[in-house]
């Protein structure tokens, strides 16, 4: 086993010192003609002349002054007193004959060295603590890329020079860290040549281990338990999520990818140190950090934190090429095992909460009649979720790869065609959310059968079909479901628009002849507009108080029924009205102008009862709200 001050030195190479190098005028260029005339005995005094006042135990300005602070020049040269002592300690070793004479010696110079070195090593990283932060050292990483060699070798090149050359594009801060960053990493490849790499690396750890798990603290990642975040309520519970989710960015963009960086940097002469400085580190912060997500998928909550857990499933996701990349050493493997875990379990809580989503709408068992055939508190609900599921598509697609519909019998294949098809299988995320609008929608026929009227039972239908569509074509639904599935869909609607105006208002049309303008007797004129009057008031009481929720659909309905009935009135009207002229009860047979039912037509499905007058009264109720229906104009 070699000796510490002897590791990693092949006599083969050893050579006799550059002239522009020496601490001494005695050294000789010229002699190389052997291992033992390359050991300048005079260069070797004055490596222990330059060790021996560096020694912080002899001299006050020793212990208290920094050599790097004090003077690059001579740190500079102090390690190259190092590297020429251990070099004369290997020519020591393998000359026996000076063993016991010269070697114990040079060991206890060695040892003074290293403490030195030590003391240095310490010094910079607790004096620029605020200079290698991660979010500086991370900064400098990404604006240059890092030299392979130490800024202490034996090249020509000056560090300051170039440092200063580059000092117009960096901050002040990026300067000095650049400069502890290669002074830690000097320090640090001399000691571990010298077989001191071990008292580095503590160093390193106790102080750079510090800054760690400070960072996590000031980022408010607290460490609990499961059973406090189970207990915690669901605001608190919110306010921790809402905090990690911010705290995990900064954590793994800047925190560990810069202490990262700083440990590659530092130990860059030996890959076993740089892990195990690492992996000391940062471990325990990041495991803590990364077992946030886990605490919270098995916890007992409501399907509201489906969206948390899928909030806090995107972040790991997102960072988790950066987490193997940072953490890519065997030794922090626990750290991807942990993010991993919390993937895991945050995709059992989603999958196990569109679970129980589904169910709850299968489920739903009120009986409360929504007045006017208006819009459905289910359907208000299950739209407003799937939209913001909607947003998680992407994420949702790798979690329910899987899903199959659980029961499928008791649906129409009808509505599967858009999904079904053997030559281009849509994606699961796709079939999926028309699972959930076909259950939602099986479920709202059934709640239609409640209404003892059948045209208002259409009038429920349209209502929430139209609201599905709406939602869907105004949010992220519209690309999962395609256009497709919107027509069909828009179809439905008029559908059942149609059935509503067929079962609410045959009878009115009914009762206008198919020839209006045909020669009737008085008698007969009289009987058509009681008729009339008679099938008008019932549907229009009846209906006065019914609701079409959207706007568009509302003025397609009344249209469509202007069209139907007011061409037809109106030349009833026109033609035989002067039949009943000079008749005493004219003002209760001959009750609505044309204008009168235009204006009636106009404040319907609003939800509000406008009382049916004659048309000797004023020119009707609202005419804010006819909205350009005039059957007249068309």
């Amino acid at each position: 086993m070699p000796r510490k001050g002897m590791r990693t030195v092949s006599f083969s190479s050893m050579t006799t010192p550059s002239p522009s190098l020496s601490l001494s005028h005695h050294a000789s260029p010229s002699r190389v003609a052997s291992p033992i005339s390359a050991m300048d005995e005079a260069m070797i005094v004055q490596a222990e002349s330059m060790i021996v006042k560096w020694n912080p135990e002899t001299t006050t300005f020793a212990k208290f002054t920094s050599l790097f602070n004090e003077n690059r020049r001579e740190a500079k040269d102090f390690l190259k007193c190092v590297s020429y002592l251990q070099k004369y300690m290997h020519f020591l070793h393998d000359d026996s004959s000076r063993t016991s004479e010269k070697l114990v010696p040079a060991q206890n110079l060695m040892q003074i060295a290293m403490k030195r070195l030590q003391k240095e090593f310490y010094q910079i990283l607790s004096a620029n603590r605020d200079h290698l932060d991660p979010e500086s050292v991370s900064v400098r990483s990404s604006r240059s890329a890092r030299s392979s060699t130490s800024d202490f070798d034996d090249s020509d090149g000056r560090p300051e020079d170039e440092i200063r050359i580059a000092g117009d594009s960096i901050s002040e801060v990026e300067h000095v860290s650049t400069i502890a960053m290669d002074d830690l990493r000097s320090i640090a490849e001399c000691m571990i040549s010298t077989g001191y790499g071990k008292e580095c690396s503590n160093i390193y750890k106790i102080i750079r281990k510090s800054i760690i798990d400070e960072g996590i603290y000031r980022l408010g990642v607290e460490r609990l338990s499961y059973s406090r975040v189970n207990k915690m309520d669901s605001e608190a519970l919110e306010l921790k999520i809402k905090n990690w989710l911010d705290a995990v960015k900064i954590a793994v963009k800047t925190l560990f990818t810069g202490e990262r960086i700083l440990c590659d940097h530092v130990f860059a002469a030996s890959d076993t140190m740089k892990e195990s400085c690492f992996a000391e580190i940062s471990s325990e912060g990041a495991t803590h950090l990364f077992n946030f997500p886990e605490l919270v998928a098995k916890s007992k909550r409501s399907r509201d934190m489906m969206f948390r857990a899928l909030d806090l499933y995107a972040a790991i996701s997102d960072h988790w090429p950066d987490i193997e990349s940072i953490f890519s050493f065997e030794s922090t493997s626990a750290v991807r095992s942990q993010a991993l875990n919390s993937l895991v379990k945050l995709a059992e809580t989603v999958r196990i909460s569109l679970s129980e989503f589904e169910s709850t709408i299968q489920k739903d068992s009120s009986k409360t009649l929504v007045p006017g055939g208006g819009i459905h508190s289910l359907t208000l609900s299950v739209m407003n979720e799937l939209t913001l599921l909607a947003d998680y598509a992407t994420i949702l697609s790798d979690l329910i790869a899987d899903w199959t519909p659980s029961e499928r019998s008791p649906l129409p294949d009808s509505y599967f065609n858009n999904f079904d098809s053997d030559e281009s299988p849509a994606p699961v995320i796709c079939v999926r959310f028309a699972w959930f609008i076909l259950v939602l929608l099986c479920k709202l026929d059934g709640k239609s059968k409640q209404y003892k009227d059948v045209s208002l039972s259409y009038l429920f239908l349209a209502n929430n079909l139209q609201y599905v569509v709406s939602k869907v074509r105004a949010s992220n639904l519209k690309y999962l479901l395609g256009d497709d599935w919107i027509s069909k869909h828009e179809a439905k609607v008029r559908q059942f628009a149609a059935k509503y105006e067929l079962l609410g208002w045959t009878k009115v049309y009914s009762s206008v002849p198919e020839n209006p303008t045909a020669v009737m007797t008085p008698e007969e004129v009289k009987d058509r507009f009681k008729k009339f009057n008679s099938a008008f008031d019932q549907a229009y009481q009846k209906q006065s108080t019914w609701i079409v929720t959207d706007s568009k659909l509302r003025d397609e309905i009344k249209l469509s029924i202007s069209k139907k009935l007011l061409p037809a009135y109106g030349e009833l009207y026109d033609t035989h009205r002067v039949t009943m002229d000079g008749q005493r009860d004219i003002a209760m047979v001959v009750r609505f102008a044309p204008e009168n039912i235009e204006n009636y037509l106009s404040d319907l499905f609003y939800g509000t009862l406008t009382t049916v007058t004659s048309s000797t009264s004023s020119s009707s109720s609202s005419t804010s709200r006819r909205s350009g229906l005039s059957w007249r104009s068309r």
